[in-house]
């Protein structure tokens, strides 16, 4: 079995337009969260998210071709060039042997909504760019064409665990073979007004005005997720081919869990048992046994339901360990960006480990005691890290985990 690395970066997010700026943020605590400025909220029980800001999408498009794309495929390809210029990936690898995974979990919505509108008024005349706008595998396949990525290429849909899933058969892609490298990952655009009432509606999204408190991660206070947006992607490459090409490597990818809680459309399992065995299987395929040099990057949303039954499957997965490693939910920072959660928390579980840092769980005051394990409140936490786990977990019950392990461990 070939084994895989991650050598390139690309993001953007709610609290940073690029890699630097993204990590500089998750690191000192900055909130990238506020009060919604994409649509009047007057009469919205939800009215902050975690918006990008600044984002030029100029950068990476002509003006005359911003119309072809939805936002949600702008991003992702704004973030997979990045990647390819941090990893140096284009020409070093056969296009043939170079994929694409990267998903949506709700795809070109914006665009779906917007036409929608024209027909309600009475007009059949809609957007020819309207169908390859709106489906969830578009940014792949215009990642695709831009990086002339002719290897395996597929979006994966499920949910809020859909990036966790993307990076994870990704790495099983090139170690069984089937590619040399990939661009794994993911992107979303949804902060709008049909998206912000349909998540409402089903009691899922923060109610707080307050930016500062709407997002608690495994607080007692928690009440809900905050919507974020944006795309991370990462380029994974085989070890022994970036080795010879000088390629900086991050870290290395050496488990991945995949399971169904095979128990309700929304809510996760009561006991935990679904995650957990997601996260027991990662940790047998990496062959790690957690510590206190383990970091954890939580799928840690905020609502009640998940981090109460995120910590019961820690538990059950690490055993004891489990109050020993420090864990975190970026999310308290960069809200829930959807199908790109598993990325960006993947994203910085590397960084954690190539810098010795862990991001902070921001926001973090009245401890819950169905929560309580070490979630590193407020302020970063240094140690020598050796690997990471990072979990997402989505409607429909699905749980992804994802381990890595520091570069030349």
């Amino acid at each position: 079995m070939r084994r895989v690395v991650i050598t390139g970066l690309g993001a953007v997010t709610p609290v940073g337009n690029n890699v630097q700026e993204t990590w500089a943020s998750l690191t000192s605590g900055k909130c990238g969260i506020g009060p919604i400025t994409r649509f009047d909220t007057t009469g919205y029980a939800a009215t902050v998210a975690a918006e990008l800001k600044d984002f030029d999408p100029l950068l990476y498009f002509e003006q005359t071709d911003l119309r072809k794309y939805d936002r949600f495929t702008q991003y992702a390809v704004a973030a997979a060039q990045q990647a390819a210029e941090d990893s140096g990936i284009q020409g070093a690898v056969e296009p043939e042997r170079l994929g694409v995974y990267l998903s949506s979990g709700i795809g070109g919505l914006e665009t779906t909504i917007a036409e929608a509108n024209k027909m309600a008024k009475g007009s059949l005349r809609l957007s020819p760019f309207l169908i390859p706008k709106m489906i969830c595998n578009m940014a792949a396949g215009v990642v695709g064409i831009m990086q002339n990525a002719k290897g395996p290429t597929l979006p994966v849909v499920t949910a809020c665990a859909s990036s966790g899933h993307t990076i994870g058969e990704a790495f099983r892609a090139i170690k069984h073979g089937y590619a040399d490298a990939i661009f794994a990952g993911g992107s979303e655009a949804t902060i709008l007004p049909f998206a912000v009432a349909g998540f409402t509606a089903c009691q899922a999204l923060s109610q707080a005005s307050d930016p500062s408190a709407a997002c608690l991660p495994f607080d007692k206070r928690r009440s809900g997720f905050v919507m974020g947006e944006g795309s991370v992607v990462l380029v994974l490459e085989e070890l022994e081919r970036a080795q010879k090409r000088g390629a900086h490597i991050y870290a290395e990818v050496t488990g991945y869990g995949n399971t169904c809680d095979a128990y309700h459309m929304t809510a996760p399992d009561p006991e935990g048992a679904g995650s957990g065995r997601a996260i027991t299987l990662a940790l047998e395929e990496a062959g790690l046994i957690p510590d206190e040099n383990t970091y954890v990057n939580a799928h840690g949303t905020g609502t009640g339901p998940n981090d109460r039954t995120e910590t019961m499957a820690f538990k059950q997965a690490f055993g004891e360990a489990a109050r020993k490693v420090a864990i975190s939910s970026t999310k308290s920072m960069t809200g829930h960006m959807l199908g790109a959660a598993g990325a960006v928390e993947a994203l910085a579980s590397a960084l954690a480990l190539e810098n010795g840092i862990a991001p902070p769980t921001i926001g973090y005051a009245e401890p819950d005691p169905d929560c309580d394990l070490n979630y590193t409140p407020n302020t970063a936490a240094k140690r020598p890290f050796t690997a990471a786990v990072s979990t997402s977990l989505g409607f429909g019950g699905h749980n992804a985990c994802l381990v890595f392990s520091k570069a030349g461990v």
